[in-house]
């Protein structure tokens, strides 16, 4: 594939908030796209720390369930109306989560192999599970299947852990509410290139 076709692949990932739970493919087929990004993905060492719990169904409005619990304890009533209503039509009116984690234990284990970069592999995990999810959301996109990331990580780890059974050293990073695309994403707007980009060529 030329490198223009990626790129064009990498434009069609955007964040879609009017989402619906009808998927052009069978659940099985987009599981095994979202494992097969995942496996795909580098990581520090090859030490493959990235983890995902993928919810359907139940499940899936278990989740954002339990995200509006957790806000509405954390915010007035007025406030909580308007955090409903966002999680009820941009997360939950889904067809999927996907739940990005990373395994402490892996991290904890390259930094006893390897001491010299202790300090750097917990920072080696956050770029490896941002990469993953770039690439599951990226993926999504090529069949068409709108997605977001979320961070509502420290309200809800807990209560997600008890609802699925996670294991504790699974540290939870975002979440990613997907589905059909309702409504597209406004064009992008982009920052002069002479601002963000360097180029020397002696």
């Amino acid at each position: 594939m030329p490198a223009s076709k990626y790129v064009e692949a990498i434009s069609k990932r955007r964040s879609i908030y009017n989402l619906g739970n009808k998927l052009p493919r069978s659940h099985a087929e987009v599981t095994k796209t979202i494992e097969d990004a995942i496996r795909q993905c580098p990581s520090s060492f090859n030490v493959q720390s990235s983890r995902a719990v993928i919810l359907y169904g139940n499940s899936h409005k278990k989740v954002w369930d339990i995200v509006k619990a957790a806000l509405k304890k954390v915010t007035s009533a007025e406030q909580y109306a308007a955090s409903e209503a966002k999680v009820n039509g941009c997360f939950l009116a889904g067809a999927g989560t996907v739940l990005f984690y990373e395994d402490t234990e892996a991290i904890k284990g390259q930094q006893k192999a390897y001491p010299l970069y202790a300090d750097n592999f917990p920072v080696w995990s956050q770029h490896s599970s941002a990469i993953a999810q770039f690439a599951v959301w990226t993926a999504l996109a090529q069949d068409g299947i709108g997605a977001s990331l979320q961070h509502y990580n420290q309200l809800i780890e807990a209560d997600l852990r008890q609802a699925f059974d996670i294991p504790e050293h699974w540290s939870l990073i975002a979440q990613m509410p997907f589905g059909s695309i309702e409504k597209p994403a406004d064009p992008k707007t982009y920052m002069e290139d002479d601002k963000r980009f360097m180029v020397l060529d002696d």
